[in-house]
């Protein structure tokens, strides 16, 4: 694995990763509706932070391999959405929009997984927890529509 195309990776995880800092929970998200099983609040950046090293380790080792084309196009939307949802989600509190974004996010992930496992035994099982979390994310994300039916997303205002 080359250390350099690690470290390329590993920016671009972290680029997507400061979209949690922009656009903090606070105390709109303690207010809605979660269910039982939501993780505290300390899970997620260690979950996180784990997923982004992973998925950086994964990427480096296919990056440069013969036939690696669609693993990298799989990396990238993945990174993509990935840093989308957030300031959906979150930035808008667009509970309903951020669900299609999950969804192509969990596709994303799942291809990933899929062409890196084709490519290489580890890489592929660096993306097996990010798939675990992003699928228990997925079903989160939609009960959190379905239990706050009256939250409204902010409205941007015209500059």
């Amino acid at each position: 694995m080359d250390f350099l195309l690690f470290c390329l990776f590993l920016a671009a995880t972290c680029a997507t990763g400061a979209t949690g800092g922009l656009f903090p929970t606070g105390e709109w998200y303690k207010s809605l509706n979660k269910p039982t099983w939501t993780p505290p609040d300390w899970v997620f950046p260690v979950a996180w932070t784990s997923i982004y090293l992973l998925s950086a380790f994964a990427g480096a080792r296919v990056g440069m391999m013969e036939g690696s084309g669609y693993a990298m196009a799989f990396w990238a939307m993945q990174i993509a959405f990935n840093a989308l949802w957030t300031p959906v989600f979150f930035g808008l509190r667009n509970l309903r929009g951020s669900v299609p974004i999950m969804v192509a996010l969990w596709i994303s992930v799942a291809g990933a997984t899929f062409t890196h496992f084709q490519l290489d035994f580890w890489a592929g099982m660096a993306f097996v927890p990010y798939l675990a979390w992003v699928s228990v994310a997925a079903v989160l994300n939609v009960t959190m529509v379905r239990l706050n039916p009256d939250q409204k997303p902010l409205q941007l205002q015209n500059l």
